[in-house]
């Protein structure tokens, strides 16, 4: 940024963009390849194509931003069912700054976010959007995704310097705000499938948790896997395990908050030793995949449940094939793969990196070569695979 602006005339100290700026892109390419001697043999439309679409990643990383700093601000709560509002009065009722405000409605209105109308000059966040960008027990809500990417590319030269190296990036050497936003955007996942759909596929779970089982939730984080089950079966008793000491304490207190504090032990401990035995179900939630010796986690799993227990694995959705995963949904883990599920599973022992698009046949083999004799697809939703494994 720095050598731009020391290269601005002095007549003008910002950017100035056409409105068309797809269309300036291709015209500047068209002209540095009418100056090549010879010309390559590129197809002019495939280039136009590619470059539309390059110009619409630029604002959709440019505005990831801009989300985050709506939903810490409260932009968009404000918005939610307040329908047509000035840049004045939503500074008012957010307590911004009624500039910066009017540019950040702006974008949003250009990416999309926020219905613009030109003739009473105001915006107005519409129920849809609201849905996603304003009410966190959302299903779809969307903040905490964009939290988790502004982390990724804060983290960004410690991944690169992993590819260099060849050496891991563990879950706690990220950003912190990495751990927040992973929870608030696996959260409503969580509670609009898990209790409805993911449990009752499992075979005679429910049953047992009613009456009172014992669970073991591997991987927990803050707890928002766990804090879910725990109130909907008071009978049961929860046990929340992760590596990462910071997410325990969080969890701890999120527990205490929600009234189920005395229903959970949460504690540090790795995939491969944390303790305890007899368990109804382990369930392991978006994280066998990030494990340095999934094989081992899975031997460990094996030995501490109980003789007609279940172990709950839930994934990335995935197809086995990588040309039948290269799609929106695709796209999306596969980049979290590479800046996160590899690099964590790297830093460990073994670091077998299956990734988040190991598919179902990869984490066959690796509970199967744990010691486990039963293995099937229970549920799924377009973003999550659910496996069950028994003894």
């Amino acid at each position: 940024m720095g050598s731009i602006e020391n290269r601005a005339s002095s007549e003008t100290s910002c950017w100035v963009f056409p409105s068309d700026l797809q269309s300036v892109v291709i015209a500047v390419v068209e002209e540095a390849m009418a100056s090549l001697n010879p010309v390559p043999l590129i197809d002019e439309a495939k280039l136009n194509a590619f470059m539309g679409r390059a110009v619409q990643d630029m604002g959709a990383a440019m505005h990831a931003s801009l989300v985050v700093i709506g939903d810490k601000l409260g932009l968009y709560k404000a918005m939610a069912g307040a329908g047509p509002l000035t840049p004045a009065q939503l500074a008012a009722k957010a307590h911004t700054d009624e500039r910066y405000t009017r540019e950040w409605l702006n974008a949003n209105a250009a990416s999309g976010y926020v219905d613009y109308d030109a003739a009473t000059k105001t915006y107005t966040l519409l129920p849809e959007q609201a849905f996603a960008l304003a009410q966190e027990d959302s299903p779809a809500f969307l903040p905490g995704a964009f939290q988790i990417i502004e982390a990724l590319t804060r983290d960004e030269p410690k991944i690169t310097e992993a590819f260099r190296t060849g050496r891991g990036v563990g879950w706690h050497e990220h950003d912190p705000e990495m751990f927040q936003g992973t929870e608030r955007f696996f959260r409503p996942n969580y509670a609009a499938n898990l209790i409805s759909q993911w449990l009752p596929s499992l075979t005679g779970v429910v049953e047992k948790l009613k009456a009172g089982g014992r669970v073991a939730d591997v991987g927990c984080g803050h707890g928002s896997s766990t804090i879910l089950m725990a109130k909907e079966f008071p009978k049961s008793t929860f046990f929340g395990f992760d590596y990462h000491a910071p997410s325990i304490e969080w969890a701890r207190r999120t527990a205490k908050e929600a009234g189920v504090g005395d229903r959970i032990t949460f504690a540090v401990a790795s995939a491969k030793e944390f303790p305890g035995n007899d368990y109804d179900l382990v369930t392991f939630f978006d994280c066998l995949h990030d494990m340095g010796d999934p094989v081992g986690a899975s031997d460990h799993v094996r030995s501490t449940l109980s003789s007609e227990g279940s172990w709950m694995i839930v994934e990335p959705f995935a197809n086995d094939n990588v040309e039948d995963n290269l799609n929106p949904v695709g796209r999306v883990f596969y980049s979290a793969s590479t800046l996160v599920c590899t690099p964590a599973s790297r830093s460990q022992e073994v670091g077998l990196a299956l990734g988040a698009q190991a598919g179902e046949a990869r984490m066959r083999d690796v509970v199967l070569s744990g010691g486990f004799t039963q293995f099937r697809r229970a549920s799924q939703t377009p973003f999550n695979l659910v496996f069950e494994a028994r003894l």
